[in-house]
Formats: structure tokens, sequence, C-alpha cells
């Protein structure tokens, strides 16, 4: 058997510009981070790469495949080979408030508005998964499962996005230490379970959580 026929055959292919060559206009990338988590905001983030690097040289991956220190050393040059990029949240009030569907069309449209007050306005938006959460808001949509792992401009927006939540969930930790969020970032974990039964809930987390009401707990 050759090399080449020994190769690991579910290595994952790094993103392309394949589906953005196909679109014409200012095209971006759409992805979110923490709609699962237990703590913290929703965050959503569009990009918008430079067309002056060339593909074999952006660094962007999805964020989910790369380690939480690879994601953060490829963090500047990512966000440096974008000609322009936004970050738009929903708090964990807003989540509960508006439910998720909601919080996420909210967050969204505040990233959009952040690049419109940057002049930045896209023709064509790609994004993950099979929901739109993205019109009226930019007036073509491509949905594409997985998006993160075949098109740059999302996965782009996948780095950035986790890399400044998770900043910002380590800085909150600092002020809430009992739930470990330096580490899961409000994501489920043991040590998050155990601070929540130990400690109830931080002012951080998402009381709307049907589990969170059978704990009967008060906020801290």
């Amino acid at each position: 058997m050759t090399r080449e026929q020994s190769a690991p055959r579910n290595k994952r292919a790094a993103p392309t510009l394949q589906i953005e060559r196909t679109l014409s206009g200012v095209v971006c990338g759409i992805d979110e981070v923490g709609k699962g988590s237990w703590a913290g905001p929703l965050v959503v983030c569009v990009a918008v790469l430079s067309t002056h690097v060339a593909e074999s040289e952006f660094l962007a991956r999805d964020s989910k495949s790369l380690s939480e220190k690879k994601r953060e050393r490829i963090f500047d040059t990512v966000a440096q080979q974008c000609s322009a990029w936004a970050l738009g949240q929903a708090s964990n009030d807003e989540c509960d408030e508006l439910g998720m569907n909601a919080a996420q069309r909210l967050a969204t449209r505040r990233a959009i508005s952040q690049l419109a007050a940057m002049n930045v306005q896209p023709d064509v938006a790609i994004v993950d998964g099979r929901w739109d959460f993205v019109s009226p808001h930019i007036p073509q949509i491509v949905m594409r499962v997985k998006a993160d792992t075949e098109s740059l401009s999302v996965a782009a927006a996948s780095v950035l996005a986790k890399v400044s939540r998770d900043r910002e969930m380590r800085e909150a930790a600092l002020q809430h230490p009992h739930w470990a969020f330096a580490t899961n970032k409000g994501y489920p974990c043991p040590r998050h379970r155990a601070g929540l039964r130990e400690h109830g809930v931080s002012l951080l987390h998402r009381t709307s959580w049907a589990f969170m009401k059978t704990l009967n707990l008060e906020a801290n």
C-alpha cells in the first residue's frame, strides 16, 4: 500500500472560496456561537473577506475543529484577512425574554448594523445551517449546512465569534468564579452543574432553560 493509499480518509478538507466565487457583489459569511450555552451572550459574527489575500493564505477554519489555543493564535490574522467584520450580541436576559430564535435575529441585526456604520453593505450572506435568521437585512441569503467547513467567509466568522465570546466568558469568570466559565464558557459540564447546585445561578445565566426551573435556584 502506498503512502497516499494509507492516508486517513476522514481528514477534513480546508474551507475554500468555491461558494463565494459563484456569487456577485459584496459577500459575507455569518455564524453564531453560544446558542446552546447555559450562561452568557449569544454572539453572531458577520465577516467580509479581503479580496487582496490569496485563497491559500487564509487561515480561517471551522472553529469547532480547532483547539482554543489554535483559535487564539490565528485570531488576529483572521481579523486582518477580513476587509470588515462585526459582532452582534443578545444578552442572557434577552435570550430569556425573547426566546432563542428572536435573540439570534436580534444579534444578527446588531452585527449587520455595525457593518453599516462602517459603510459596508453586503449583497449576499452565506449562512451556516438551514434556518434563515438573516433576512430581510441582506438581499440574498445562501444557506449551507456545515458552511463553516466549506466557506472561508463563514469559517472566518466562526473563529472571530468563538474567540470573542470565549474571551468575554473568561473575563466574566473573574467576577463569577463558582461556575467554571473560564473553561466551560457557560456550556454544560460537571463543574458547571456542581456550581449551580452549590451556588445557584449567576446574573449571567439563562434562567428560562427548563432544567433551571427544576433546580429552584436564586441568582448570585
